[in-house]
Order: structure tokens, then sequence, then C-alpha cells
């Protein structure tokens, strides 16, 4: 009898399946894999709603960056549905101030023809240090921007921009919790990986060496452990 776990994979911003490239054919191993499509609403709750109106009915769930924060709002909407839970290099908290106001920026920049260049300008925070200049990295953002347009990057950001705050329905989760970072993540520090390892339940919280915000291409073999580990426990 076959007990493979469906897995849903929810991208990032400006982020398209080539995201989760470097890891999916381990994970195919445990369960068939799913990427989410999450560029076509510009709500988080339409966004988890149209996710779960496309999956399985039982599922293990892992959201990167802005991935996790459409699987925070998954957790609400349909917590019976998943069977385990994997928040990758994201926060529970809303945005800030600040944070929404360079959104907006970006916005204008994108629908005037600039995606790239607001690409280009974000990668020193999507990577390791050590990274940020690699033509390979730079190719990947570009070929995912591509994938997803200034359309879908204004809806992501026009999203992000309206999120809740996670934080005081941490407590509610109740399945297997892994919450997987970078030791170098410029864009979400690991205080905020902690703070929801602390909040929800039994989570277990790990911290992938000389890693950036994007541990999938940054260190794929790493990343495939402890979601291999997520899945198999």
């Amino acid at each position: 009898m076959d007990n493979s776990m469906p897995i849903m994979l929810v991208p990032g911003l400006a982020s398209s399946a080539r995201i989760y490239a470097p890891v999916i054919a381990a994970l195919w191993r445990l369960g068939p894999v799913t990427v989410a499509n999450h560029i076509r609403d510009d709500n988080m709750a339409v966004i988890a709603r149209r996710i779960l109106a496309e999956a399985p009915p039982r599922f293990a769930l892992a959201g990167h960056s802005m991935g996790g924060y459409i699987a925070f709002e998954i957790m609400r909407q349909a917590p019976h549905r998943v069977a385990k839970l994997a928040l990758i290099n994201t926060q529970a908290r809303p945005d800030t101030a600040e944070a929404s106001a360079e959104r907006r920026a970006r916005i204008a920049r994108a629908r005037d023809g600039g995606l790239h260049d607001v690409l280009d300008e974000m990668i020193p925070q999507l990577v390791h240090p050590s990274r940020a200049g690699e033509a390979d990295m730079r190719k990947l953002f570009h070929d995912m921007g591509d994938d997803v347009r200034a359309e879908g990057f204004i809806k992501n950001q026009t999203a992000m921009i309206a999120r809740v705050d996670s934080r005081p329905t941490m407590a509610t989760i109740k399945c297997p919790t892994l919450v997987l970072t970078g030791d170098q993540d410029m864009l979400i520090p690991n205080t905020l990986s902690k703070e929801m390892a602390d909040g929800i339940a039994g989570a277990k919280l790990v911290i992938i060496p000389e890693c950036g915000h994007c541990p999938q291409p940054e260190r794929p073999q790493a990343t495939i452990d402890a979601l291999v580990e997520w899945l198999r426990n």
C-alpha cells in the first residue's frame, strides 16, 4: 500500500517553481510534489483559498518567505488538511510601515518596466553575501521574474502589504512543524525564525550554515536533509 504524503510547496515573492528545483527530485521520492501558483491574486486569504481548492485533501505544506505567509493563512483556513508544516526563511509578523513603503516604490518601478532592476537591487538581501555577485544567482532571479512577470510581482507585493499578524494564531498549530532558515538571512533575521519555533508547540528550528534567504539554490543538500527528515518523522 502506498502511504506517501502529497507535498505542496509555496514559493516566495517574485519566485516560481524554479526556486524549489534543486530539492524537488529528492522530495518526490517521499510523495507527489506540487508547486503552488501564488501569483493570480493580490490578497492572502484569496491566494490561500485558491491553493486549497487545487490541493489534495491532505498534504504536507512548505512555504518559503512569502510562501510562509500564505502557509499561515492556509493553517487558519483549513488546519485539518495540513499534515505537516515547514516554514522556510519566513516570519509571522505583519509588514512594518517602512517595508510597505518600500514595496509600493518597487511596485511603481515594476509597473514602469523596471522589474529586473528591482530584482538586481534585492539580490544582496536574498542570498549569502559570498554569493551576491554570482551570475547564476542573478540569472535565477531574472528567470523567475520572467515567470511571474510584473503583474505577478505587483500582486505578490500587494498581498504582503495587507497581510495579517500570524503571531496570535501560532499556538493553534498542532501538526509537526519545521522552521528552516539560513544563518545569514539578510532579509528576515534569525530571531524571527526562533520566534516562530518558540511559538509553535514542538516545532524544530534548523539553521543552515553559510546560507542566506534562499536555501534551496544556495545550500540544496542541507535543505534536502532538513526537509526529508521533516517528512519522514
